[in-house]
């Protein structure tokens, strides 16, 4: 067995502090625009949707508005809807599936249901392709009473007056081979502790919330994605990433525990997606339209039982 050749930053075994943090952001290099990539298409949706800065990250010299997209037709008696794209801002399809949700499919729920999207948490590591801020924090375990993350602390305030009447919410991620490459190692560096190689599943799966878990829920999403996309199987010990599947396609976390962004309302519907943009079997448009039919099928079982359990 190959042992994984140490981080290039910080001493193995020790946690990192200031002066490792500050040469870790030093190395990460803008890649692409947000405001090129998604604030022009959120533009764009003015014209049909109230779109609202809900925050704005500051990491000097670097300032990102923070938006959120909304129905415009809001109506307090309807149910509400979240959508949640780039917490991680190196997760292509969650950003951009959001987006593609609201272009094409939005109109569709005019009327039964207020629509609130965040397309991207995080465009400070959208634009460097990484899974943390630029404090080194993963906002996707920061969504906690005083957060240390900006992008996690906004979003928060944003979503608390809606909380507790929101019916489904839908946070919309990938997996990825630089989990492995580079996220994976470079957290055990930043904690000091040994990196332990993990396997990397091929193809979408779910995680549902261990604590509330709506096994039906999480199976029409799949059965309708997997219309779109192949759907992960478990490997050899009946896993994906560590954890048990207890469906097809579907591990369970403890959403709210863990600090996950999928875990900050009361919703009873619930879920985090998860598309594999680097499989050969999966373009940019399927984890897209995959990302977009997860949402709607999610919306649509949610709202299909709220009409059963009032009828």
């Amino acid at each position: 067995m190959t042992t994984p050749a140490p981080y290039p930053i910080g001493t193995p075994g020790q946690p990192w502090g200031a002066e490792e943090v500050a040469i870790w952001r030093s190395r990460q290099i803008v890649q692409r625009n947000y405001e090129a990539d998604v604030v022009s298409v959120i533009e764009t949706l003015r014209t049909r949707f109230d779109v609202s800065e809900y925050g704005r990250l500051h990491y000097a010299p670097d300032s990102y508005p923070l938006f959120a997209i909304k129905s415009r037709d809001w109506r307090d008696e309807l149910p509400c809807v979240l959508v949640t794209g780039g917490v991680h801002g190196y997760e292509t399809s969650g950003v951009h599936g959001a987006l593609q949700f609201v272009e094409r499919h939005a109109a569709n729920y005019a009327g039964r249901a207020n629509l609130l999207v965040a397309p991207c948490v995080s465009p400070w590591a959208y634009e460097r392709i990484h899974r943390w801020n630029a404090e080194a924090l993963d906002p996707n375990r920061s969504f906690r009473e005083n957060s240390p993350a900006q992008e996690s602390a906004a979003l928060m305030r944003l979503v608390a007056p809606f909380r507790d009447r929101v019916v489904v919410h839908i946070d919309l991620h990938e997996t990825t081979d630089s989990d492995e490459s580079e996220f994976r190692p470079a957290l055990a560096a930043r904690d000091g502790v040994d990196y332990e190689p993990g396997e990397i599943p091929d193809g979408f799966y779910l995680v549902d919330d261990s604590e509330h878990p709506q096994p039906a829920f999480q199976q029409a999403v799949i059965t309708a994605v997997a219309k779109v996309t192949h759907i992960a199987p478990a490997d050899a010990q009946g896993e994906i990433i560590g954890s048990l599947v207890v469906a097809p396609g579907v591990i369970e976390y403890a959403l709210t525990q863990l600090g996950l962004c999928a875990g900050i309302t009361s919703a009873p519907y619930k879920t985090t997606t998860e598309v594999y943009p680097d499989s050969p079997r999966a373009t940019p448009e399927q984890c897209n339209d995959a990302q977009a039919a997860a949402v709607c099928a999610a919306i649509d079982f949610a709202l299909a039982h709220r009409a059963i359990r009032q009828g």
